[in-house]
C-alpha cells in the first residue's frame, strides 16, 4: 500500500466496499509508523557509552568488602605517613643542595682573593714596565676573570635564596598532612560514636541466629515452606 492510498484511507476517501481487511490495515500502519528517537537522546547515550558512564542501576551491590585496600582511614593513614616521609626526604635534599651552594660560594671567594692579588701584582708591573705588553694583557685577563667569578658567586647566592623559598613552600605540605590527620580524627570519633549508638545490652555471640532466607524471598531455593515444617514436626512426633 502506497503513502497516497494510506492518506486517502485516513481522510475517508476510500469506500466501505473497497476497504481492505483489518489485518492488512494494521500491518500497513505498522510499516508506515516508525518510532522517532530524539537526536539529543541518541547523542547523550553515545557519549555515556564512550566515556564508560554507569547509572545507579548499573552499580554492583554489595559494595567492596572492608579490606585494608578499601578502608578509608587505612588509606588516609598511608597517605599521611608517606607524605611525612617524602617531605623529610625533600628537606634533606634541599639542605644538601644549599650546603653545596655555600661550599661553591666559599671556594669562589677564595679564587677572587687570588685574582685580586694577581691584579695588584700586574698593576705594579704595568706601572714599572709600561712597554711590556704581556703584563698589560695579564692584568686585563685577571680583571675579566674576577668579573666572571663574581657572577658565579651571585648565582650561588641566588640558588641559596631559591632553596630557602622552596623550604618555606614545603611547609604547606606539613599543613596539608595535619589537615588530613584532623579529618582522620573526626572520622574515628564519628565511628566510635556510631558504635556506641548502636551498642546493645546483649553480646552478638549470645544473640539468636537470624534466618538467611524466609518465606516470601525471591530467587532462593532453600526456603522452608509451611508444609515442610509440618512434615518435620509430624516425623519428630512419630519417633
Amino acid at each position: 500500500m502506497t503513502q497516497e492510498e494510506l492518506d486517502a484511507l485516513m481522510a475517508g476517501g476510500v469506500d466501505e466496499d473497497e476497504s481492505m481487511p483489518e489485518e492488512v490495515l494494521e500491518e500497513t500502519l505498522e510499516e508506515n509508523t516508525e518510532e522517532v528517537v530524539p537526536e539529543e537522546s541518541v547523542k547523550s547515550d553515545n557519549l555515556k557509552e564512550a566515556h564508560g558512564y554507569r547509572t545507579s542501576a548499573d552499580m554492583s551491590w554489595p559494595p567492596p568488602p572492608p579490606t585494608d585496600d578499601h578502608k578509608m582511614v587505612y588509606q588516609l593513614d598511608d597517605v599521611t605517613k608517606d607524605s611525612e616521609v617524602k617531605a623529610g626526604e625533600v628537606f634533606d635534599k634541599l639542605e644538601s643542595i644549599n650546603s653545596f651552594m655555600m661550599e661553591a660560594e666559599e671556594s669562589a671567594n677564595e679564587v677572587i682573593a687570588l685574582i685580586e692579588a694577581n691584579i695588584t701584582l700586574f698593576t705594579t708591573l704595568c706601572e714599572k714596565f709600561p712597554n711590556v705588553q704581556e703584563f698589560t694583557q695579564a692584568l686585563e685577563d685577571n680583571q675579566n676573570m674576577k668579573t666572571k667569578v663574581e657572577g658565579l658567586v651571585e648565582s650561588a647566592q641566588n640558588a641559596e635564596d631559591e632553596v630557602m623559598m622552596t623550604m618555606d613552600i614545603m611547609q604547606y605540605q606539613d599543613i596539608h598532612r595535619q589537615k588530613i590527620e584532623r579529618v582522620i580524627n573526626v572520622m574515628r570519633a564519628l565511628s566510635k560514636y556510631m558504635s556506641n549508638l548502636f551498642e546493645g545490652k546483649i553480646d552478638d555471640d549470645k544473640r539468636v541466629g537470624s534466618a538467611v532466607h524466609i518465606d516470601g524471598d525471591e530467587d532462593t531455593q532453600d526456603v522452608v515452606s509451611n508444609d515442610d515444617i509440618e512434615a518435620l514436626i509430624e516425623s519428630l512426633g512419630k519417633k
